[in-house]
Formats: structure tokens, C-alpha cells, sequence
């Protein structure tokens, strides 16, 4: 018998894709000004919500930065918008933080049923 369900799973999961779309979008500001390039996203809740639809294993899913075909080009064929990008990291970080919050409410309540406080 596990310890931790698959509710907690998803948890760990998605906290690591937030992580990794937190870092994702910061490079793609850190290169907004950099001709050529084209703006990443991580799509890690689309990933989580195939897995459990599907029934599969979401212990095994991967994150993976993928290119953005749709943003909008500038003449110098830099793909980034700062507002949007801005506005992502910011909306990221609060989903993060909600997952934390989740994720430490389900272990007070496991320290709580084993007696630990």
C-alpha cells in the first residue's frame, strides 16, 4: 500500500510542469530582443489531463518545451511579445502556488491522522 495516492501524484507532477513553464517563459523574456527566435510554452495541464484521461500511468508523463508556431512575427522574426509573456509568468506562478498550497494542506493532514504536529 502507497503512502501517497494519485491525487498526490498528479500534485508532484504538476508542480515539476509549472516549474518547468515558469523557467520556459523567463527565457523566452530573457530573449525578447534577440532576433530569430521563437517563443516556447510547456502545455503541462494538457499533458496531466490526456494522462488521466486515458488512464495511463501520470508517474511517467514527461514535460517537454514546444515551439509556438502561432505567436505573432516581427520583422525581425522574433516571436516573443513581453506583455503576454509577462502576464504567463505571472498567472503561472499563481497556479504554482495554489498547487503548494494543495499539496502542504494534504500533508498536514496526513502529520495530523499520524500524530505528529
Amino acid at each position: 500500500m502507497s503512502l501517497f495516492d494519485s491525487t498526490s501524484l498528479v500534485l508532484q507532477k504538476a508542480m515539476s510542469g509549472a516549474a518547468l513553464r515558469q523557467s520556459v517563459l523567463a527565457s523566452n523574456m530573457a530573449n525578447a530582443n534577440t532576433p530569430g527566435y521563437i517563443r516556447k510554452d510547456v502545455n503541462f495541464s494538457g499533458a496531466l489531463r490526456d494522462a488521466m484521461d486515458n488512464g495511463g500511468d501520470v508517474s511517467s508523463v514527461q514535460f517537454s518545451p514546444t515551439v509556438d508556431e502561432s505567436s505573432a512575427m516581427r520583422a525581425d522574426g522574433n516571436g516573443v511579445d513581453i506583455d503576454a509573456e509577462a502576464s504567463n509568468l505571472a498567472q503561472n506562478e499563481l497556479n504554482y502556488e495554489a498547487l503548494v498550497s494543495v499539496s502542504s494542506a494534504r500533508l498536514d493532514i496526513l502529520r495530523y491522522a499520524m500524530g505528529v504536529r
